[in-house]
């Protein structure tokens, strides 16, 4: 285990997901200022480079989906196999991750370039906004490989409990950005000045060192020791158990990502100023989100590693206290989001029109934080258990079946604009929500079932007596 490491089979539970969800929360949200600072940058440019940023997201979502979903797969099967004792075979898979994650690098690298253009065609880019999104994103596109390679070096330590190496990284890489960003836009000490191109090169910047830095981590953790480059060559065992946990949930992010498209798509109907907006509040809705992220991190690590241990009371105290903890937290991010709309909304633009529909954006979505909450978790949950294809299934509903005749329903038919297209999303996250919580909790009933079964007593912290 590394430095950084937990036990994660005998510690306390609830400590457990402190230790590990609050060095996660605190790189995410240095993640997400990271991209903040980006979204400032692009609005000092001109309000098309903002609103080409804010296309550019729903692709961008897609190397981050299948990077997470590589990464949550992985995450699963090192930590069963950390759980079961077998360290050899966990070292292994460790090789095998970081081999899978190069190909897919490469592979995202030459589609995103080759499909950019009709990406942006489908989200309705046009003129100056479509040229600035397609030298943004084929920046990004080049870069991809080393987002990968993140994620799968972070999947490996986050099966070990350390989420601080990650959490160091994201800071590091927030400062690296904060210079990086003006020096590439504007030009100087020998660079030209790149554009909002240059926004896209510094983030590929910080992602090359987080590998170096990354990659050091993971070999002091002991997980690649002893490591040779043969073993980057393809396992079909291991390759086949990456797939068949990975692109569910690869999958799963990805309906995410097909999600923003529909809504940026129904969005981009009533202009720029509305795309800018939108842009803006999934950014203030992502710092709302942070302590659930790391929470999720938490909830993976420990249900796959007790789950492969046996150890199902552990499983089930960590469904439960994930679920509570994340939805008290939530409770208090809705409500500073929702009284603080306006003047968070206003650091990114001055444009009272771009302002004024970013508020009423987030008036709606700060309602929707505690269903995020419970999405999320449950997801966690049951793929630390391997069972993917039910956050699939939720997915594939929550993000394309019922939003598009929704939105249609209330935007078009009721003609109430924007308002339909908030109001769409805030019931239709909640009605995923309900669904995915009644079945993790029936799923955590039958699984206490099975461990009073097999523990007649058990401890406070969810360890037998």
């Amino acid at each position: 285990m590394s430095q950084s490491g937990h036990d994660l089979l005998n510690q306390p539970i609830p400590g457990l997901i402190r230790k590990i969800a609050l060095p996660t929360s605190i790189g995410y949200f240095f993640n997400t200022m990271f991209n903040v600072v980006d979204t400032f940058y692009g609005g000092r440019i001109s309000t098309d480079a903002l609103a080409a940023m804010s296309l550019s997201f729903p692709v961008f979502f897609l190397i981050i989906a299948i990077g997470a979903g590589i990464s949550t797969g992985a995450t699963s099967l090192i930590g069963h196999a950390l759980g079961a004792g077998d360290r050899d075979g966990a070292r292994h898979l460790a090789g095998q991750t970081l081999s899978f994650g190069l190909v897919h690098g490469i592979l995202v690298m030459l589609v995103g370039l080759a499909s950019a253009p009709f990406l942006y065609g489908l989200l309705g880019a046009k003129g100056t906004v479509l040229q600035l999104a397609l030298q943004y994103m084929n920046c990004i596109f080049t870069g991809s490989i080393f987002f990968l390679v993140n994620y799968v070096l972070n999947a490996i330590l986050n099966a070990t409990g350390d989420s601080r190496s990650f959490r160091n990284y994201l800071v590091l890489g927030f400062f690296l950005n904060l210079v990086c960003d003006p020096w590439f836009m504007y030009g100087g000490l020998g660079l030209p000045a790149f554009g909002l191109p240059g926004i896209a090169w510094a983030t590929v910047l910080v992602q090359a060192i987080g590998n170096c830095y990354m990659l050091m981590r993971v070999r002091q953790s002991g997980m690649l020791r002893h490591f040779r480059f043969r073993e980057l060559l393809p396992d079909r065992q291991a390759y086949l158990q990456l797939a068949k946990l990975g692109f569910p949930s690869s999958l799963n992010m990805m309906t995410v990502a097909i999600g923003i498209f529909v809504i940026t798509r129904f969005v981009a109907r009533f202009g720029s100023d509305a795309v800018a907006a939108y842009g803006i509040g999934t950014r203030i809705e992502q710092i709302a989100l942070l302590p659930v992220m790391g929470m999720n991190v938490a909830t993976l690590a420990l249900v796959a590693q007790n789950s492969g241990a046996r150890q199902i009371e552990r499983v089930v105290l960590t469904i439960r206290t994930s679920l509570r903890a994340g939805m008290i937290l939530m409770s208090f991010g809705t409500a500073a989001v929702f009284l603080a709309a306006r003047p968070l909304v206003s650091l990114f633009s001055k444009d009272p029109v771009v302002v004024a529909i970013g508020v009423h954006y987030l008036h709606f979505e700060s309602f929707v934080f505690t269903a995020y909450v419970i999405l999320y978790t449950s997801v966690a949950v049951l793929q630390g258990l391997k069972r993917p294809a039910f956050p699939l299934v939720i997915g594939v509903a929550r993000q394309i079946v019922f939003p598009i005749p929704i939105f249609y329903l209330l935007a078009d038919v009721l003609g109430w604009g924007l308002t339909g297209i908030w109001c769409g999303i805030l019931l239709v996250t909640w009605s995923a929500a309900c669904v995915i919580l009644f079945y993790v909790l029936r799923l955590a009933a039958s699984l206490d079932g099975a461990a009073v079964l097999a523990v007649p007593e058990a401890g406070e912290d969810g360890r037998s007596s």
